[in-house]
C-alpha cells in the first residue's frame, strides 16, 4: 500500500493546456517526488505527468513515475485533496481547481 504523508501545490494561473498547478509529495516516507505537474483535461478531470529529463538528443526519459495504478492514484488523491483544501482557504474569488 502506498502512503503519502505530505504533499505541497504551487497555483499557477491556468493555461490553455490545462496545467493549473506544480506539486510535490513525499511517498512512504521515504520518496520526495517534485516537479509534478497537474493538469485538468476536458472532462475536468485530474491528470498528473511526473518529471522528465530531455537528452541531447532530444529524446525525454521519466525520471520517476508510479508504476502501478495504486501508486498512481495514492498520489493523485493526495495532490487533489491538498488542492481541495487550497480551494476552501482561498473561498469563492481564487480557486485553484476549476468548477466542473
Amino acid at each position: 500500500m502506498t502512503t503519502v504523508t505530505e504533499t505541497q501545490i504551487f497555483p499557477l494561473r491556468p493555461r490553455d493546456n490545462g496545467l493549473i498547478a506544480f506539486a510535490s509529495a513525499l511517498v512512504d516516507g521515504k520518496f520526495s517526488i517534485n516537479s509534478i505537474a497537474v493538469r485538468t483535461t476536458a472532462s475536468g478531470d485530474l491528470k498528473l505527468l511526473f518529471p522528465s529529463k530531455r537528452l541531447p538528443n532530444g529524446k525525454d526519459v521519466q525520471v520517476f513515475y508510479p508504476i502501478t495504478a495504486e501508486g498512481y492514484e495514492a498520489i493523485r488523491g493526495a495532490i487533489l485533496a491538498k488542492l481541495e483544501q487550497l480551494n476552501d482557504h482561498l473561498g469563492n474569488s481564487q480557486h485553484v481547481l476549476p468548477s466542473k
